[in-house]
This record gives structure tokens, C-alpha cells and sequence, in this order.
């Protein structure tokens, strides 16, 4: 069975989209006839991505700012009417023992892989609930159950996200609006190369398998379709099976 998603005239924010998983999303969603708004801090990504496509624009956005996420977030709907869907891919993974974290990287992480997502997450809600219509994605991960040396402050976020999406969710599903989870496993992206080198990258490799940012885009493209009817759930792909044959 294919599947065939068609996004015509809907408008899709998708933060930290300038790379990896959320440059693929955006692509895909213009592919599909939709408005694909990448709000990054990457300016040179985000220029070759705006040329790209004439279905994909550009902001740039520190999601750690609240008012900045507000500010921006009521451009792109004065822009363009509304925002449908809004995909909370943007956080940072450094790499860094516990005991040797200062508070400003510990507060860096949380703000951008956490309070990104809530910033986001009110900049946008009420707009989806007087539509009644809306989806949001935000990314956990399978750190947030089995943790990972050097990586406590990322692995603690993904683990708040799943709290906080189960939680949100519940608040707005009289209003039709879904709030979701993708765990997408591990992908090759940027982030992934600067967090994960050497032996590290040889252990996922060999055991669970890295896989592109195209395997994610099917489950991401579900969950803002409307073909979705869950809310509060968290799709999780743990093992780095290829979207397409190579």
C-alpha cells in the first residue's frame, strides 16, 4: 500500500528545520503542496533552503526566547493566515559528564530542547484551537529510557518532553488538536555526527543501525495528516530499518 500525503495550502513551522530531520520535513511538505516555514538559527542553511523551494520560507529563531517565539510565531500567521501543523524539531546534544556541567550549559539545554518546545507549543495553540485543527510533533528519544554516558542534560529533556506532550495533549483533545511524539531513532544528521563520533558512531552502527532523515519523514507526514486520529502517543522507531531500498 502507498502512501500519497497532499498538504495543499496547509502551513507547517517546523523549528530546527534549516538540517537534518526537519530540512527533509520541509521538503517533503512542500513537495506535498504545503507551506513549509523553517524557523532555525542557521542562516546559510536556511538561505540554500529558501532557494530550494519557492513553498519554503525561512525565520530565523532562537526557540529559547520566549518572546522572540511569540513575536515570530504571530508574523508567520499574519503572513499566512494560520499555522496547521507545527513540528518541534530544533535541540542541541552536547556532549558532557554530570559532574563537570556548568549551570549556563545545563540551562542552555533545557532552554532550547525543552522551553523551546512549551514557547512554541503556546505560540501556536490557540490559533489551532479556535480552528479546531491542528497537529504538533515534538522529538523524543531512546535516551530518555536508557540514558547514555555524556549525555544526561539531552537524554533529561527528551524524557520532560514525554511528561509534558502526554500532559498537553489531554488539555486540547476536546478541541481537536493533536499533540504527538516521534522517537525517531538514530539518524544521521549533523547533530548526530558532532555527538557521536568515533566509537560511539561505531556502536549504533553495528547495533541498531543509523539511518537518514528520509526514513522519518512517513511517520512525521502521518502525524500531521489527518489520517492520524491519535493524540498523547509517542511513535517510536527503534531500529534503523530504510525507508526505501537503496
Amino acid at each position: 500500500m502507498k502512501a500519497r500525503f497532499e498538504a495543499d495550502g496547509d502551513v507547517i513551522v517546523v523549528t530546527g528545520g534549516a538540517n537534518g530531520i526537519g530540512r527533509a520535513l520541509a521538503g517533503a511538505v512542500a513537495k506535498a503542496g504545503g507551506r513549509a516555514v523553517i524557523c532555525d538559527v542557521d542562516e546559510r542553511a536556511m538561505a540554500e533552503a529558501d532557494a530550494a523551494n519557492d513553498l519554503i520560507s525561512t525565520r530565523r529563531l532562537d526557540v529559547s526566547d520566549r518572546d522572540a517565539v511569540m513575536k515570530t510565531f504571530a508574523e508567520i500567521e499574519n503572513s499566512f493566515g494560520r499555522i496547521d501543523g507545527l513540528v518541534c524539531a530544533a535541540a542541541i546534544q552536547p556532549r558532557n559528564l554530570v559532574h563537570e556541567t556548568t549551570p549556563e550549559e545545563w540551562r542552555r539545554v533545557i532552554g532550547i530542547n525543552l522551553d523551546g518546545v512549551v514557547w512554541c507549543y503556546q505560540a501556536a495553540i490557540k490559533g489551532m484551537i479556535a480552528r479546531r485543527r491542528g497537529s504538533i510533533i515534538a522529538f523524543s528519544s531512546g535516551l530518555a529510557h536508557q540514558g547514555w554516558p555524556e549525555a544526561s542534560a539531552y537524554a533529561a529533556t527528551k524524557g520532560a518532553l514525554i511528561a509534558f506532550v502526554k500532559s498537553a495533549a489531554k488539555e486540547v483533545a476536546k478541541h481537536r488538536v493533536k499533540v504527538n511524539l516521534i522517537a525517531p531513532g538514530v539518524i544521521d544528521t549533523p547533530q548526530y555526527r558532532a555527538a557521536n563520533e568515533g566509537a560511539d558512531h561505531e556502536r549504533w552502527k553495528n547495533s541498531i543501525g543509523v539511518g537518514t532523515p528520509d526514513d522519518v519523514i512517513g511517520p512525521l507526514m502521518f502525524l500531521l495528516s489527518d489520517a492520524a486520529s491519535m493524540t498523547a502517543s509517542v511513535i517510536s522507531r527503534d531500529l534503523a530499518y530504510p525507508a526505501r531500498d537503496a
